[in-house]
């Protein structure tokens, strides 16, 4: 089940006049990745004071009696439910156009698997699914099906970016694999990508013993990443290394921030640090440096705490596992960054594709003589249904209403 704090996002914030006036009215979006639906919330400046967000306190109650239909809501000064709306034309919802298959040419050595053939086992989070499917001989298999319901560029561009990663990676014993690409639609449209299902969790968990293998473990598949493929992951963390019980083994994963060469490269989140962090947190359970911006963190920042209080069990001495990391990072210190640049296996992978649907106008307003002004490009759902064009539906019931049904 998705994590009630990560549960819910509010975007769009609108006053409809001064804010300081509490007759103001007051519109947002807020966005629910446990039903993936978005719904206009209407109220007055009153109660959503600026730098105040608290549409979502106001939403999080609500959200799980609301019908399917319901676009948008009205609250009182209180914060409490006085109207709804299922009119479509409150449906803000955007208008995300999936690329077809055959647009893709860099996927078309993947293998595919039918969204409705995916049943769904658990909700993991934002955009993460644990999904079953049987394959073309009818075998069973579970998944983790990631996808992207946002129309945000950065949203479209991280998740093209991460299934071409993914379908180029060759094979390593650390890194979890591409399973399948998740279509749907006569056009075979792509929706996302799945992986193997890793039942032993993350070393999120405080409580797994973290072995001195592991690190060695992580340390090599950075090399390997880094300086071989010219690949920088750029969002290592204990949430991203899962425990393959099978194998024993760490596997990295999630690479929807990762850079290649130049592109996508962002100041600070090189790899060496975060694998210092990453360390440093494991260790001590102290996450108070996550909270640091990417930019503003240096290695030594952990690297000079004189004591690292143990708060997980560990195979090996502290020191053992810092002895073993300052060692690592000397040997990636000089000329890293040309080393990285210079990596001899890097691959590459096109643009993501330009999208016939976003060139067919649709009507934005008028003009002040009545005529209606056109425009190309990004649109809500709405517009795009009345144009007849593919949409995607990705709302589904409150997880909390299947569990008792169950």
């Amino acid at each position: 089940m998705i994590d009630p704090e990560d549960r819910f996002w509010a975007d769009g914030q609108c006053y409809f006049g001064s804010s300081d006036n509490p007759k103001t009215e007051f519109q947002c979006h807020v966005w629910d990745w446990d039903q993936l639906r978005v719904v206009k919330i209407k109220g007055t400046a009153k109660l959503f004071k600026e730098d105040e967000d608290i549409e979502l306190g106001v939403f999080a109650p609500l959200a799980d009696y609301l019908s399917p239909e319901v676009r948008s809501i009205t609250v009182n000064d209180d914060g409490l439910l006085i109207a709804v709306s299922n009119d479509l034309e409150e449906d803000d919802a955007p208008y995300v156009a999936y690329p077809a298959f055959a647009l893709c040419e860099s996927l078309s050595h993947c293998t595919k698997v039918q969204h409705s053939e995916l049943q769904e086992v658990d909700r993991l989070g934002p955009f993460v699914d644990h999904v079953s499917y049987n394959d073309e001989c009818g075998t069973p298999h579970k998944a983790v099906f990631k996808y992207n319901v946002m129309d945000k560029p950065l949203r479209l561009q991280m998740a093209w970016d991460e299934i071409n990663i993914l379908s180029l990676l060759p094979p390593h014993p650390n890194i979890l694999p591409l399973d399948h690409i998740v279509v749907e639609g006569d056009e075979s449209r792509v929706l996302g990508f799945t992986t193997r299902y890793i039942p032993g969790g993350t070393l999120a968990n405080p409580k797994i013993t973290f072995r001195f293998e592991w690190l060695r473990q992580l340390t090599q598949v950075v090399d390997y990443l880094n300086v071989e493929l010219g690949i920088m992951h750029q969002d290592i963390a204990p949430r991203n290394l899962l425990i393959d019980d099978e194998t024993d083994k760490i596997l990295l994963f999630d690479f929807d921030r990762a850079a290649s060469g130049k592109k996508n490269l962002s100041d600070g989140r090189d790899d060496v640090t975060a694998v210092a962090f990453t360390l440093y947190q494991l260790i001590t359970n102290d996450k108070s440096f996550s909270q640091i911006l990417h930019w503003d963190r240096t290695v030594d920042m952990v690297q000079n705490i004189s004591e690292w209080p143990t708060h997980r069990p560990l195979d090996a001495e502290v020191s053992e596992f810092r002895n073993f990391l300052n060692e690592w990072i000397a040997t990636r210190s000089d000329g890293d960054m040309e080393r990285y640049l210079n990596a001899p296996c890097r691959f590459t992978w096109p643009d993501r594709p330009e999208l016939p649907e976003y060139n067919v106008p649709f009507q934005l307003g008028t003009f002040e003589d009545g005529k209606p002004y056109m425009t190309t490009g990004p649109r809500c759902r709405r517009t795009a249904m009345k144009l007849g064009q593919y949409c995607f539906r990705w709302e589904r019931p409150p997880q909390i209403r299947l569990s008792k049904a169950e």
